[in-house]
């Protein structure tokens, strides 16, 4: 194939080009086993895909004939975009959506536990709700009033870093609200949902952005290090977050909210320099959230419904 851009490459034939650019790019070689086992295409095919690969980028790699395979060449430059989170994501778990012949870590890795998967029972109405744009009955347990039913329009997933919940609209209550997967007992579809998108772009804490100044923690003995870490400029990290997801965020980071950064202990490397943004958003699961006139540290609250 007489190729020059990857506009003119079919799909599936660019899907095994960016394995091969993968596996040179972050492992340092490639072999045409790899390859057809990954697709389920011959060796000869597999062949035709180096070849194709090396007429897009031939500076990139070189056939090492004492190894047979082929190796990265330095300096290399990528023909396809990776993004950091995708990258750990592939080495940790394996690369592409292979439901069929399963995946496995490329490198020596562990993943932090988390509470139980969500049962597939839950996750196909809960998706066909998603898309579809239907309504969803759930049994739900609420920390404040227990097991309850609810019927509610989901809007968007969100994984906070611990666990995930839907944001939807609670037709009950007539307001906008997180619900933890796992806390759903049962839920079924249950009609037609009025205008998704209306109510997305009404959710005032979804539309609205807080912007986040986060400087290294005064405690800390040497700041310079965390403001490596972050990648901050001048001491500071400025982030924009959607209002509805700063809580979790700031829980997540262990990022100290006092205004006098009082909060102690070694968590903490994080303290937000403006924290009165959080005011007008009541997140009182941000560490150290003070209400205003308020004068001790309010404890960190459970703010899903």
């Amino acid at each position: 194939m007489a190729t020059s851009s990857l506009d003119e490459i079919p799909q599936a034939l660019q899907e095994r080009l960016a394995f091969i650019e993968f596996r040179l790019l972050f492992l340092g070689f490639a072999n045409r086993s790899d390859l057809a086992q990954r697709f389920g295409v011959s060796e000869s095919a597999a062949s035709r895909d180096f070849a194709l690969y090396r007429q897009l980028a031939p500076d990139n790699l070189y056939y090492d004939r004492s190894t047979a395979v082929y190796q990265a060449c330095s300096p290399f430059m990528p023909i396809f975009h990776f993004a950091p989170a995708q990258v750990l994501t592939a080495l940790v778990e394996g690369f592409g959506d292979d439901f069929v012949t399963g995946s496995s870590s490329w490198l020596p890795a562990e993943l932090p536990s988390r509470p139980t998967a969500p049962s597939l029972e839950l996750l196909i109405p809960l998706s066909r709700a998603l898309y579809q744009g239907r309504t969803l009955q759930i049994s739900y347990r609420s920390l404040s009033s227990g097991l309850g039913q609810k019927r509610i329009i989901p809007l968007v997933l969100v994984d906070s870093g611990q666990r995930w919940h839907v944001r939807a609209y609670d037709l009950g209550q007539q307001r906008y609200a997180d619900f933890v997967l796992n806390r759903i007992e049962h839920a079924e579809l249950a009609g037609e949902a009025p205008d998704q998108e209306r109510l997305r772009q009404e959710d005032i804490a979804w539309q609205h952005h807080i912007e986040l100044e986060l400087t290294p923690h005064p405690q800390l003995k040497h700041p310079e290090t965390v403001a490596f870490e972050y990648g901050m400029q001048d001491q500071c990290l400025q982030l924009s977050v959607r209002a509805a997801l700063a809580g979790y965020l700031l829980r997540q980071w262990n990022v100290d909210c006092t205004p006098s950064h009082s909060l102690s202990g070694p968590e903490y490397l994080l303290w937000l320099r403006n924290a009165e943004q959080l005011q007008q958003h009541q997140l009182t699961i941000a560490p150290g959230f003070m209400d205003a006139g308020q004068h001790r540290h309010t404890e960190a609250m459970d703010a899903e419904a």
